[in-house]
């Protein structure tokens, strides 16, 4: 027999052996499925604090246009508070670049709604008397008053930022007034 040949003969035997040995199998597997598993993890954490960014933006907005549907005029301290009553809403979250904007509609016996007043922090208010477009479940509604929150709320992904940025966040809601017909604001804060 020659040395090719049992080199060869030795190497078919070795690999014979460690096609047998299953010691390093559960290791070379988890090595290959742990950067799966973290991802899908850290992606569910981050998709978990969206929603739930979500969830207090809609509710802010909900809270700021129910607290003024509430009342028959508004001052502006009192606006203050109403504004300022959706950084309590959205904490433990960061509110400091959160836009908050409270706006009365008034829609008039033919169908056109536009802006009464508006008061905004950290936000660009609606100009007074600037027409607007309702969404299509408010095309039968003629003169009346609605209260309008929004909400911006930038929300920056912990681990995904580098892919994403800044995603914001945007709610609005419509309450009728409940005091009265409309509601009056004295001036903005």
């Amino acid at each position: 027999m020659s040395l090719v040949s049992s080199l060869f003969l030795k190497l078919a035997w070795s690999l014979q052996g460690f096609a047998r040995r299953r010691e390093g199998i559960s290791a070379v597997e988890f090595a290959l499925l742990a950067p799966v598993m973290i991802t899908i993890y850290l992606g569910s954490v981050e998709l978990g604090e969206g929603l739930s960014i979500q969830f207090k933006t809609t509710l802010a907005a909900r809270t700021v246009a129910d607290l003024a549907s509430q009342y028959i005029t508004i001052s502006s301290v009192t606006m203050s508070n109403i504004l300022s009553a959706a950084s309590t809403v959205v904490a433990p979250y960061n509110s400091a670049n959160m836009a908050v904007t409270v706006s009365e509609i008034g829609i008039d016996a033919s169908g056109i709604a536009k802006i009464t007043w508006s008061c905004s922090l950290h936000g660009t208010p609606h100009s007074t008397g600037t027409t607007i477009s309702l969404p299509s479940s408010f095309s039968s509604i003629k003169s009346v008053s609605l209260i309008w929150g929004e909400v911006t709320y930038p929300y920056l992904p912990q681990m995904g930022y580098v892919l994403t940025g800044t995603i914001n966040v945007y709610e609005s809601v419509f309450f009728y007034p409940r005091g009265s017909s409309s509601v009056a604001l004295s001036s903005c804060p």
